[in-house]
């Protein structure tokens, strides 16, 4: 770890930062570019005492991944408490993270083909070793671009375990009436009902692997008629056996064919409705690594019409949303 000492003349480096060292901007508060003594970057993320996440989620991101290591989660280097403010010092990553090219038209082209799906299996990795592998069994619970960062070689990391929850190796589900995380990125079951799983970072694995292969966002589609978001518009191309118009056209000269069809399968195995029903993390990079095993054919993803959610919301109970957060309160888990 850090010496205090050290962490300390950060904090005081950070107080003049400019806006040249920010990095990003997340739940959790800005995150910035920093520099120790020595001459290692790092990454700073900082508390903003205006953030709807506290210290209770400062204390869990700090247990949890003081307690993990893995080559595709993100590295703790230290962390500093000053009065009121918080901050947590992760490993420096040059490129990032994958929403940073993913959606940046000018940046996209340098994540090719084989990119892609080098970043697909590491996140899958990442996820094998928090659900099965690691000291702790750890759901994720808001698995997304923004959170999956990018080093030098482009190998992704994992980050951002404020929202995590730590499972016993016995339990296979449990519920909560306060449900956190990111619209489009959430599993029906736990958006309405509160129940989460491994199942539940599963489907959030799907809808990232649709984003990674099309190269939008799920929650892109705003039409009054048409598909709800990505992992629905995925669905009406797979009924229509052209699934390969996902494909993000950057892609084209890059592209090995068969993999990325593949790959559009398997997201769509990983949102399906019902979580009994998706592929654990296991099974998926089973599925990844082996081309010639077959795969069950995709059942309806959850969010499938746009009628129906809004159906399903009214019928729940009053919400709140917000662009990382969705709120539902008085519903009943079971």
């Amino acid at each position: 770890m850090i010496l205090d000492y050290l962490l300390m003349h950060l904090y005081n480096l950070l107080q003049g930062t400019s806006s040249d060292n920010k990095l990003g901007q997340g739940g959790f508060g800005p995150v910035y570019k920093g520099k120790l003594p020595e001459g290692q970057d790092i990454a700073v993320k900082v508390l903003s005492r205006q953030s709807g996440q506290g210290l209770l989620e400062f204390k869990t991101e700090l247990i949890l991944i003081s307690k993990l290591q893995h080559v595709n989660l993100v590295r703790l280097l230290g962390f500093c408490i000053h009065g009121d403010d918080k901050m947590i010092i992760y490993d420096y990553m040059h490129n990032k993270s994958l929403d940073f090219f993913l959606f940046n038209p000018s940046e996209r082209e340098q994540l090719d083909w084989n990119h892609r799906f080098n970043i697909i299996e590491g996140i899958a990795q990442g996820l094998l070793y928090l659900h099965k592998h690691s000291r702790l069994r750890v759901i994720h619970q808001d698995l997304k671009p923004s959170n999956i960062l990018l080093n030098e070689n482009m190998i992704p990391k994992i980050s951002d375990f404020g929202l995590a929850r730590i499972f016993k190796q016995n339990i296979d589900e449990a519920n909560t009436n306060r449900r956190v995380g990111t619209y489009g990125y959430m599993a029906l079951e736990y958006a309405m009902q509160g129940i989460f799983s491994v199942k539940s970072d599963v489907y959030s694995f799907g809808a990232l692997v649709l984003e990674i292969v099309s190269g939008r966002k799920n929650n892109c589609f705003h039409q009054i008629e048409g598909p709800l978001n990505l992992v629905e518009y995925a669905w009406e191309l797979w009924r229509k056996d052209s699934a390969l118009e996902l494909m993000d056209p950057t892609l084209r000269d890059s592209c090995d064919i068969n993999q990325l069809q593949r790959c559009i399968h398997i997201g769509l195995l990983c949102v399906e409705n019902q979580a009994v029903d998706r592929p654990t993390i296991e099974d998926v990079l089973f599925m990844l690594k082996n081309e010639t095993a077959s795969l069950p054919m995709p059942k309806n993803p959850a969010f499938i019409t746009r009628n129906s959610v809004f159906q399903e919301v009214e019928k729940s109970a009053p919400q709140q949303l917000s662009a990382n957060e969705l709120t539902l309160s008085e519903i009943g888990g079971r």
